[in-house]
């Protein structure tokens, strides 16, 4: 079985010892994404705007592991306020409507970075013939 590393370039990747995703065999594992702009390092004040960056980061590691919103198969949502989660409802619905993946809303106590409003974790698994070996 064939395991790779996908990297976003951010510069948490190298500070903390992980990757973006990791593509093991047909299964792909996006860590937790934030909103966080990687080029930039800048993160929007609102949930929506990060939630819109997340999914954005998200659908780019996706791509880079020959995957995309359509294999998802797994979602975790990891929020401050509770009350934040409706506002993403349409970008969240706009991604995920075409998989219907298993999906967790967690209320979380902060973020290592106070900044953050949202964190997202997607598990996708390839198609038969469609894995991407790289």
């Amino acid at each position: 079985m064939t395991r790779r590393w996908v990297s976003s370039g951010s510069r948490f990747e190298q500070e903390i010892g992980y990757a973006r995703a990791v593509v093991d065999g047909d299964w792909v594992h996006v860590s937790g994404t934030t909103g966080f702009q990687y080029d930039t390092m800048r993160i929007a004040p609102d949930v929506v705007g990060q939630c819109a960056q997340a999914l954005t980061n998200i659908g780019a590691a996706l791509a880079e592991a020959g995957a995309s919103f359509e294999d998802v198969v797994r979602v975790r949502y990891y929020l401050r306020d509770p009350a934040d989660f409706p506002l993403c409802f349409p970008l969240l619905r706009a991604a995920f409507a075409g998989a219907k993946p298993a999906a967790t809303m967690v209320v979380v106590a902060g973020f290592i970075d106070p900044a953050i409003r949202i964190e997202i974790e997607v598990t996708a698994r390839l198609r038969s013939g469609k894995a991407n070996t790289t």
